[in-house]
């Protein structure tokens, strides 16, 4: 199909672009990273709806301050609106988007043409996950998959990307141009073994990395210490996790039902002695996000907001990380902005 019969037959469809010179896939997000200006994503926690509109509210006071948006797969094994289905209202609207990829749900069959679905729709980023598994979420009789792990979706995907193929060996006729990411928990044990994990993850062709939520300063910096000592903040941007928390209660339950959140006896006593927990909360997170932008290493932070989405724009305005940037707030025009 011609650019003129595209436009014709479906004037929203994205251009199959080639990436520019240096990179891989020509999303805003990765532009950002390789320009060495410091990076904004936020996590948008999906709606229980088959109603866009719901999307885009959730979305629009992430789209100010975000380089891109994750939509959660599944994250807690609960289910809510898929990941693929977001990022496609999304990318048609111009937003950058994440499409994250947990392998508790799907083969490596489903994997590989979700992928090539994704790239057609212009995702241009995928955060590659091993995922929960069903025992915490509210369906623990679902039956799970774990056909690849993070490390083995990381490789699949390169190989589509980088040599045309699936991992039958059969060719693709236009490999997707996707940018490679992983998470990484840095604040919980076994410490020690973390930014080994990290460095095997950048071997299998991580390209930028979320990490978990940042709590713990100092632990955080010994983390970054090693990283830069295997040279992998030269290999992989680095996006600090951060977000707000609504009071010491809330701290305390995620510190004790939610996998890998370490949260210090600190913080939550500076939320217990607030007379407003939640503006604590906010400032708290506010005071990370000036602290991990003075760290060697990282390259941006990645906001995790879980029902607070109207409160990301503020927080990275007032936190200061962006001065020396230009806003883009508006994508009316369905292109990204810079």
């Amino acid at each position: 199909m011609t650019d003129d019969e595209r436009r014709e037959f479906a004037p929203w469809l994205p251009t199959y672009d080639e990436p520019p010179p240096g990179h891989v896939s020509g999303s805003r997000l990765e532009r950002v990273l390789r320009q060495g200006r410091f990076a904004v994503t936020a996590e948008l926690n999906p709606p229980d709806s088959a109603d866009p509109a719901d999307v885009f509210e959730a979305a629009r006071p992430l789209a100010e301050v975000a380089d891109a948006i994750n939509a959660t797969d599944a994250s807690g094994a609960n289910c809510h609106m898929s990941s693929i289905g977001i990022c496609s209202l999304l990318t048609r609207a111009g937003y950058g988007t994440i499409y994250q990829i947990s392998c508790r749900d799907r083969n490596r069959i489903a994997i590989q043409g979700d992928v090539l679905g994704a790239a057609a729709m212009g995702v241009r980023n995928v955060l590659c996950l091993t995922g929960d598994g069903v025992g915490v979420g509210d369906q623990p009789g679902a039956r799970p998959v774990f056909d690849l792990d993070s490390l083995s979706l990381l490789r699949t995907i390169r190989t589509m990307r980088d040599e045309g193929t699936f991992l039958s060996g059969r060719q693709i006729t236009r490999p997707p141009r996707m940018f490679l990411g992983a998470a990484e928990n840095p604040c919980v044990e076994p410490l020690d073994w973390r930014p080994e994990r990290l460095a095997k993850k950048v071997d299998a062709g991580a390209e930028f990395i979320q990490t978990n939520y940042i709590f713990d300063i100092p632990v955080f910096e010994r983390f970054m210490a090693r990283v830069r000592d295997l040279g992998l903040e030269e290999r992989a941007f680095i996006l600090a996790g951060v977000g707000p928390l609504a009071s010491a209660k809330a701290a305390r339950w995620m510190r004790s039902n939610v996998p890998g959140i370490h949260i210090p006896d600190a913080v939550i006593e500076r939320l217990d002695k607030a007379a407003k927990p939640a503006e604590e909360g906010k400032r708290i997170c506010i005071e990370l996000m000036q602290q991990l932008r003075e760290i060697r290493g990282v390259a941006g932070v990645h906001v995790m907001a879980y029902r607070r989405e109207h409160l990301v724009s503020e927080i990275v305005a007032e936190s200061g990380v962006l001065q020396t940037r230009v806003p883009h707030r508006s994508r009316a025009s369905g292109r990204e902005v810079d």
